[in-house]
């Protein structure tokens, strides 16, 4: 049976490919260190770039251990019969955030991760979503595509089931839209939720993992070399702008990370460089800009 020792070393193993394979794919910079430590216990590593292609990205790791205390149990709603004050925690995982410099391009976000307490529940979580400034169809069916091949290899109602799961997270409630053209999402996978065993998740979680650095160069490949002007420019920071607000407003695992005393640089990596925010912004009738907000209104079945 797999171990939450493993499990971590993997997840290191994860941040050091997907660095490489994007320091390959932007091919103007590399990755820099930033080692840290959690007082209360554990640490991790965060790694930035800021290149030609990808203007802003962060690729972090970590495992994170302490008492999980009355607050913790009650973020997370879990159940126990332990006093909060003996239990302890692990959490571990890599997450991603990627604003690329050419606003054709999407914003892409992947998490994967670990969670365990000491009287022994614990659960897999994770999901890749996208982020487009400007929707294009033939790309979102493809990302959907990927992602969609490497549930099946696992189980065939993963995809549908966390394909859902992934539209009603990324919601911007207070917008009613979308925060891009979603992707899969899951949390709390184990073998009582699943009828899949540790083995069986791990192995899903892992070929999630190794999906996001091929399913991102589809997307920057068919991009980076498009024709843009002030106009997308424009747009594109007004995209990043709901960015921040879904990641700042309703994302569980930012609030879980400054709630857990996480380290607050890490955490806000996911911002992008530059957004704008325009009071009541309206874009032109059937414009290009228009034309993704109709997108981002309503769910799409890309499959």
């Amino acid at each position: 049976m797999i171990n939450s020792t493993l499990i971590q070393d993997w997840f290191k193993q994860l941040q050091t490919d997907i660095c490489t394979g994007l320091e390959d794919l932007d091919g103007s910079a590399s990755f820099g260190t930033d080692n840290w430590l959690r007082a209360e216990g554990g640490g991790g590593c965060t790694r930035v770039i800021n290149g030609q292609t990808i203007e802003k990205g962060g690729v972090a790791f970590s495992a994170v251990t302490g008492q999980a205390g009355e607050k913790m149990i009650k973020t997370l709603q879990i159940e126990t019969n332990i006093a909060p004050e003996e239990l302890n925690f692990l959490a571990t995982g890599v997450s991603i955030v990627l604003h690329p410099r050419h606003p054709l391009s999407p914003i892409i976000h992947m998490n994967v991760r670990y969670f365990e307490l000491s009287d022994g529940t614990w659960w897999f979580g994770g999901g890749i979503d996208l982020s487009p400034h400007y929707v294009d169809a033939t790309l979102a069916i493809r990302f959907h595509q990927q992602l969609k091949e490497a549930c099946d290899a696992h189980n065939a109602d993963f995809y549908p089931q966390f394909k859902t799961w992934a539209d009603k997270y990324f919601y911007l409630s207070h917008r009613q839209e979308s925060r891009g053209v979603g992707g899969i999402f899951f949390d709390r996978l184990n073998d009582k939720t699943t009828g899949l065993d540790k083995n069986q998740l791990w192995a899903f979680v892992k070929q999630i993992g190794q999906t996001f650095v091929p399913a991102y160069r589809t997307q920057i490949e068919a991009t980076r070399h498009l024709p843009f002007d002030d106009t997308h420019l424009h747009w594109q920071s007004l995209r990043r702008s709901r960015y921040v607000e879904f990641n700042l407003v309703w994302d569980r695992g930012t609030h879980f990370g400054l709630q857990t005393n996480g380290r607050t640089e890490s955490i806000l990596m996911s911002m992008p460089p530059q957004a704008t925010w325009i009071y009541d912004y309206q874009p032109a009738a059937d414009s290009p800009e228009a034309k993704t907000l109709d997108y981002l209104k309503n769910v799409q079945n890309w499959l």
